[in-house]
């Protein structure tokens, strides 16, 4: 294993900032376990508004302050919060925005309740990551990542960021699970995300963009797969497989699983 690796994690859920869910609690554990490894691991996810900072001792990165992503030619001011998890002092980093991480009154993800707005909002979310990682100098050799709202950042990456040195030697790795949305990305999702990385040909598809649409754009760019859910898509697991890229199939036994994803996680690193 090369010295002190860097491990980004980019995670749509993680505990306790949010309820209990099987994606929070792996969020969560497989950044750990990574850490306790010998890696230098930074942890990425949005600041939904139902998630209540004074609790869980948020504060704002000032350094990191006055950074905006253009989304259909509009500035959006790009927010990054951090908290500490104890007792592993593993940081977590926080993207926000008043446009996409409002508060709502359900005290719901707005990625559930604000369906209309995911096409932007997971723009935004994927490159507010990428740019704060880039303004942070910390050059990660993998990419971990889980939830489908981060599904932009393997073709971000390899498309926009293929010659940027922050990124130009990682692994991208993807998570495939069970979770879904109804609502399909709203028209002129390819447009949109062109013109915000002000890249005409950074990627094209056919429209609207579904869930499995989303996930396969995520397959096509990343470099790696990991099966974390039982119940993932049979098509989406089919075209997975269809990639011929590494994958690491899904293990029910947390113990066997977590030694297993060490295994493949260390092949990754020395290729």
């Amino acid at each position: 294993m090369k010295e002190r690796s860097k491990v980004l994690y980019v995670s749509q859920e993680i505990s306790p900032y949010l309820p209990e869910s099987p994606m929070a609690e792996v969020g969560r554990a497989i950044p750990q376990h990574t850490q306790e490894w010998g890696y230098e691991v930074r942890t990425f996810m949005p600041k939904y508004g139902c998630i209540n900072e004074r609790r869980n001792q948020l504060h704002e990165v000032i350094r990191l302050s006055g950074m905006n992503v253009v989304i259909d030619d509009t500035d959006h001011p790009l927010i990054i919060k951090v908290a500490t998890l104890q007792p592993t002092r593993m940081q977590v980093y926080f993207i926000d925005n008043d446009d996409y991480f409002h508060y709502s009154p359900d005290k719901s993800l707005e990625t559930v309740s604000s369906p209309s707005d995911n096409d932007e909002r997971t723009i935004f979310f994927a490159r507010g990551v990428l740019e704060t990682v880039k303004k942070l100098r910390w050059n990660p050799s993998i990419v971990h990542c889980m939830g489908w709202i981060t599904a932009l950042i393997p073709v971000l990456v390899k498309k926009y960021m293929a010659e940027d040195p922050t990124f130009a030697q990682a692994k991208i790795v993807y998570a495939l699970r069970s979770e879904n949305f109804d609502q399909p990305f709203a028209e002129r999702f390819y447009d949109k995300l062109n013109r915000s990385v002000s890249a005409p040909e950074a990627a094209e598809g056919q429209e609207p963009v579904d869930y499995l649409a989303l996930n396969k754009l995520a397959l096509d760019y990343c470099d790696a797969i990991v099966e974390m859910d039982e119940n993932v898509d049979s098509e989406l697991l089919e075209y997975a497989k269809a990639t011929q890229k590494p994958l690491l199939s899904y293990i029910a036994d947390k113990e066997l699983f977590k030694e297993s994803y060490k295994a493949f996680f260390e092949s990754l690193i020395e290729q």
